[in-house]
C-alpha cells in the first residue's frame, strides 16, 4: 500500500488547524505539532500499520528542528511515500489582526515584550518576520496557500479540493482576484487584465459576476478579451511541458482586474475550461468568497 502524507506548514495564525481538521474530516489520520525528528519514524510506524493517508502539522514551535526537514522529505520521497507538502501564509497585516482579534500571544514572542500597545504591535511584527526567515526553505519547496482573505468554511473546502486533484501530475489553480485589495502571495504567474472592457459600467451587468450568463456573453464578443484569453492559454500551453518535467505538483495563476468581479472571474472559467482535458484544474474567485 502507497502511503499518502500531506504536511502543512505555515505561519502562526494562517490556518493550518483549520486545514488539518479538514483533512481530518475527508479521512487522513492527523498529527499537530509533531516534532521534525520523529518525522521519518513516524511516516515508517504508520506504513506497518498500513495506514493510507496521514497529514502531519510542523510550524515554527519546532524551530530548531526545522532545518532538518526538506533532506527527510527527499528522503521519504525516495522511499516511494506520496508526499503533498502545504505551507499556509497570509500578509503581515493580517496575521497582525488575527493575534490582536484572538489575543493569543505568537510563539516567537517572548513574554512580557513590550507594555504599551504600540511595543507590542511592534514586537508582533519582528516575531512574524522572524518566522518568515525561519519558514522560507519550506515555504519555497511547498504549494503555498494564501489565507489573507478566506474565511474558515472556504479554507476547508479549498484544501480538500487540491487534495482530492493529486492524482493528476500537475494541478493548474486559477484564481481571480482584485488589485484594489493586493496581488495573491499564493501566486507563481500574474496577469492583468484591467485594461480589458469593463462590465462594471453596463448598468445591466453591474450587479453581476464573471460566472453569470449575461457578463460573460458580454465579454465573449469583445476581440481583446478574446484575444487575451489566447495570450494567457498560448503562454501556459507553451511552458506546461516544463512545469511537469520540473516536478511541478501545483502552479497558480492569478488573473487580477479592478474588482475581481466581472473580467478576472470570467478569464478563469475560460482557462479552467481549456485546461481541464489535459491538467487536473482548481478555480478560486478570491473576491467572490471573500464578500
Amino acid at each position: 500500500m502507497t502511503t499518502e502524507v500531506v504536511l502543512i506548514t505555515g505561519m502562526s495564525g494562517s490556518g493550518k488547524s483549520v486545514a488539518l481538521h479538514a483533512l481530518e474530516d475527508a479521512g487522513y489520520y492527523c498529527v499537530d505539532n509533531l516534532p521534525p525528528e520523529l518525522l521519518q519514524a513516524f511516516v515508517a510506524l504508520e506504513q506497518q500499520h498500513r495506514a493510507g493517508r496521514v497529514a502531519i502539522a510542523m510550524d515554527v514551535r519546532s524551530a530548531a528542528s526545522l532545518p532538518q526537514v526538506p533532506a527527510q522529505l527527499a528522503a521519504l520521497r525516495r522511499q516511494g511515500v506520496q508526499l503533498i507538502s502545504l505551507f499556509l501564509d497570509a500578509t503581515t497585516d493580517t496575521l497582525v489582526r488575527r493575534f490582536s482579534e484572538t489575543r493569543r500571544m505568537h510563539p516567537l514572542t517572548r513574554p512580557g515584550d513590550g507594555n504599551a500597545l504600540d511595543d507590542r504591535k511592534r514586537a508582533l511584527v519582528e516575531a512574524i518576520e522572524l518566522e518568515r526567515d525561519l519558514l522560507a526553505d519550506l515555504r519555497a519547496q511547498a504549494h503555498v496557500i494564501d489565507t489573507s482573505m478566506i474565511r474558515s468554511p472556504q479554507l476547508q473546502g479549498y484544501v480538500k479540493s487540491l487534495i482530492s486533484a493529486t492524482a493528476s501530475q500537475l494541478t493548474l489553480v486559477f484564481e481571480s482576484f482584485a488589485f484594489k485589495r493586493g496581488i495573491p502571495i499564493d501566486a507563481d504567474y500574474v496577469f492583468d487584465v484591467r485594461m480589458l472592457p469593463n462590465p462594471h459600467y453596463e448598468p445591466s451587468l453591474r450587479e453581476l459576476t464573471g460566472c453569470d450568463e449575461p457578463v460573460a456573453a458580454f465579454l465573449g464578443q469583445q476581440p481583446e478579451v478574446t484575444r487575451m484569453l489566447g495570450d494567457i492559454a498560448h503562454f501556459l500551453d507553451t511552458w506546461l511541458g516544463a512545469l511537469v518535467r520540473d516536478h511541478r505538483s501545483y502552479v497558480t495563476v492569478a488573473i487580477g482586474c479592478t474588482g475581481g468581479q466581472h473580467r478576472s472571474v470570467y478569464l478563469v472559467e475560460r482557462l479552467a475550461d481549456h485546461f481541464a482535458a489535459q491538467s487536473a484544474t482548481l478555480k478560486r474567485h478570491r473576491e467572490l468568497t471573500a464578500a
